[in-house]
This record gives structure tokens, sequence and C-alpha cells, in this order.
């Protein structure tokens, strides 16, 4: 994988391969229950929401059909995004886009994270970069939520997913959020069992 993670061309080429030769083991083909459990007890059906680097974004159609009508779903790869428009007939085509995350625009109320930050090559500057983008892409008092992996890094840097620790994720996060949560989840899917940390950050006014 390309470690500039602002190369959008060499970026989205890799990632197509990856959906075009289905290495998709990321993908399992539902909502991650921590994320729809969260999503389950918002009230407000009418917050902007952005998931990037959301591939078949299973949390997007889950979503929608909830009655969330301001989602976004953003990907470098346009494979996914087609086949989420098929899926999603009445999903607004101008919510789908096709983009470099490092590079992409907006405000949103709520941001979603299931299994991106653990795509890119995990160096410091890239984690930093990633940090201060989604600070950067909230709304003053919007929150980014998700789920990061509790799993060591082997220092491989095309064996995904890339973990790393909470005191690792807090230095990154804690001075441009407030810490609201991060612990270990409770009711992530029996193959990430144990493996996973549950974070809501809260982008300081």
């Amino acid at each position: 994988m390309p470690k500039d993670v602002n190369d959008s061309k060499l970026q989205s080429n890799y990632w197509s391969e990856r959906y075009q030769e289905e290495r998709t083991g990321w993908d399992i083909g539902y909502p991650s229950t921590p994320i729809k459990e969260y999503v389950d007890q918002l009230e407000d059906k009418g917050i902007s929401i952005l998931i990037p680097g959301a591939g078949n974004a299973y949390e997007a159609e889950y979503i929608f059909q909830q009655g969330f009508s301001n989602v976004h779903v953003l990907d470098i790869a346009s494979e996914p995004l087609e086949a989420f428009g098929r899926r999603n007939p009445s999903f607004p085509k101008g919510q789908l886009i096709q983009e470099n995350f490092f590079s992409f625009t907006g405000q949103y109320d709520l941001i979603l994270e299931q299994t991106f930050f653990c795509s890119f090559p995990p160096t410091a500057d890239n984690r930093q970069q990633y940090a201060e983008k989604m600070a950067g892409l909230l709304k003053p008092g919007g929150k980014l939520v998700g789920l990061w992996f509790d799993i060591p890094l082997t220092g491989n840097m095309e064996k995904r997913p890339f973990g790393g620790t909470k005191e690792e994720y807090l230095s990154y996060f804690a001075p441009l959020f407030e810490v609201l949560t991060l612990e270990k989840a409770n009711n992530s899917i029996p193959p990430r069992a144990g493996n996973e940390l549950f974070g809501i950050f809260k982008k300081t006014e």
C-alpha cells in the first residue's frame, strides 16, 4: 500500500484493486454491533453524519433505513460506492462521495469510525493527520464515535488491521477532543471480541 495517504491516485488504485479482487477481509456484511447500538439511541434524525473510508457502508445503509436522511458516505474507491448505490437506489446520489478523506472538506455533527483508521500505514504522521482532519470536519460540539483496534502493531506495513494501544490513541485525540470514553467494547462482533476499543470524542467548542 502507498505510504503517502495524500496521494489520491495511488490510494484509489490500491483500494479499487482490493475490491476488484475481492480481498476485503474487513467486510463483515452487516452493521457492526457497537455502531448499530450507538445509532439506535440517537434521537435527532436531522443531524449530519459522515462515514469516511466507508467501504460497502452497511452502517450507512442501516442508519438511512432508520430515517436519518443527512448521511454522507465517503470512500476513495468507486467500487463500494457503486455497490452501495445499487443496493440502496433511494439513497441520495450526491451523498455518495468518492474522494480522499485527507483532502475532503465539510462540517458534520457526527463522524463514525469503522475499520478506517486501521487501514492506512500506521506512521505517527498519518495518525496525527487523521486526528487533525477528524477535528476539522466536525462542527463545534460534534462527535467522533467508533471503534479502534486494541491489538499490537507488528511493524508489517501490509498486514491489516493496524492496531495500537489506548495510550497511543489518546496521545493523538486528547489534545483535540474532549474524551468522553475510550474503553474495551463490550458488544463487539465475535471475531473481534476483546480486540476493540469503543470511543466517543467530542470536539471542543
